[in-house]
């Protein structure tokens, strides 16, 4: 069954083996996810002139591939130091965006160690052309290719500093890249001190550096390593101290802004690591003294804006936006209040006939905010959550029916006249049809008896008192 607080990334110890049970069915749903190409594991960056002129992200007129004497007379004649270095190295960045271009490249003695000299120039054109080519190297599904670019991570990390907004941009999604393909890469970057890098882009006031700094942290959280060797590596009372969290909430602000606009296409792959961040951040342990706290109440207007746009073609961003609003209200009472005041409830109830995923998810949610007590349970009652939980026990899932029950648990324990308006909506039939599954059968055993039964005997005693008084014919 999934507790209040199931979508926290660092439950206590008491919570482990539960972690671990979940964090699989969170990975398989991530896989799942990928291999539907839901969830884009890298990110490519290109904007280059098209050749009628206009220009489009991550769309540019590829060359052919690079045979292998190619490659070694462009690396010659770019060794030589002419002024056409530039043009050379463009040469070579539209060939590296093919697979056996890039496998030839990286075997051929001495190239990577040009390239890696050629980011190091001191001429900016230069040096972003060659970060230009190794961000495509590092779009590579080949390990090897991955794995080849390792000595350019020092280098990579240092540049995160850079003279130009689109160089420190282009530096992270390289990293970015890098990270989720290889496990040499990660060992490598950790030690390098990758997370004070992270830490000193959080004070740009560039929204692309900041989304950039959201998706390399997305891609070392979702390394199978990252509970043991990337997690006690991030330093989240600096990220906290920082100003990461009131930033990244600024951030999903700006992007909820621009969904009125036009050009919509690709928002998903910038606002989802961004969310993830933020989720995580708010699970920080508070024993370690990083407690967050966001009091904007705008951030759930976005949320709801983003779990209503991308529904149909996008639902992996519903979840992520479902985890946080999930770690937002286990605690506080202020967005929890928020979700009723601004009438948000009826578009989390319709979220309960969606997936599994998002329906358990949704279920948690109304779970955090009918634990705050009486007055929360009335206004969850008064907007007809008891239809839409009826819907849910009809399903013959046992995780969202047990999720199911955990809310008539708190509705019950804190409204005992919801008990009433249940029994008079057939709930009890609506229950009974679990009473043999061995995973639900004691919790459908202890709601009825507690709750219940003395309801129903509670009714028949009032119809039986309104009877007593009825005049006689």
């Amino acid at each position: 069954m999934w507790s209040r607080r199931s979508c926290r990334y660092r439950p206590d110890a008491s919570g482990l083996e539960e972690l671990r049970a979940r964090r699989r069915e969170q990975e398989s749903a991530l896989r799942k996810a990928r291999r539907q190409q839901q969830l884009v594991s890298k990110r490519l960056l290109r904007e280059d002139s098209l050749e009628n002129g206009d220009r489009q992200a991550g769309v540019e007129i590829a060359s052919e591939p690079l045979s292998e004497q190619e490659i070694l007379q462009l690396l010659r004649d770019v060794q030589r130091g002419t002024e056409e270095r530039k043009k050379l190295l463009s040469h070579l960045r539209k060939g590296l965006q093919h697979k056996e271009t890039q496998q030839k490249f990286v075997r051929l003695e001495g190239s990577m160690r040009i390239l890696i000299g050629l980011f190091t120039s001191s001429l900016a054109n230069v040096q972003m052309e060659a970060a230009r080519c190794l961000h495509e190297l590092s779009h590579s599904s080949d390990p090897a290719v991955a794995e080849a670019c390792l000595p350019s991570t020092s280098y990579l990390l240092t540049y995160l500093s850079g003279h130009s907004v689109e160089f420190t941009e282009l530096c992270l999604y390289t990293l970015g890249n890098l990270a989720v393909e290889s496990d040499a890469v990660r060992k490598q970057l950790l030690p390098q001190g990758i997370i004070p890098a992270l830490a000193s882009c959080i004070q740009s006031p560039h929204v692309a550096v900041l989304e950039g700094l959201g998706y390399v942290l997305s891609q070392l959280l979702q390394a199978r390593e990252a509970p043991t060797k990337i997690m006690p590596h991030v330093n989240n009372t600096l990220l906290i101290s920082q100003g990461i969290v009131s930033t990244l909430v600024l951030l999903l602000l700006e992007l909820a802004s621009m969904m009125s606009k036009a050009a919509t296409e690709g928002l998903e792959l910038l606002i989802c690591p961004v969310l993830r961040c933020l989720s995580n951040l708010l699970a920080e342990d508070e024993t370690e003294g990083c407690k967050v706290q966001i009091q904007d109440e705008r951030l759930l207007v976005a949320l709801f804006l983003f779990m209503q746009y991308f529904l149909q073609q996008h639902p992996f961003l519903v979840q992520e936006c479902l985890w946080l609003l999930n770690n937002l209200t286990a605690d506080e009472p202020i967005f929890c209040s928020a979700v009723l005041t601004l009438d948000l409830l009826p578009a989390l109830l319709q979220l309960l006939s969606c997936s599994r995923m998002v329906t358990l998810l949704a279920l948690t949610v109304l779970c955090n905010i009918a634990e705050k007590g009486p007055a929360y349970c009335h206004q969850l009652h008064q907007k007809a959550v008891l239809p839409s939980l009826l819907s849910t026990l009809a399903l013959s899932d046992a995780q969202v029916v047990g999720q199911s029950l955990e809310l008539l648990h708190l509705l019950f324990l804190h409204l005992p006249e919801a008990a009433d308006d249940f029994l008079s909506q057939a709930g009890l039939q609506a229950l009974e049809q679990h009473q043999d599954n061995p995973q639900l059968q004691e919790r459908v055993r202890a709601l009825s008896e507690t709750y219940l039964q003395p309801a129903a005997a509670s009714l028949i005693s009032c119809a039986g008192a309104s009877a007593a008084v009825l005049p006689s014919s």
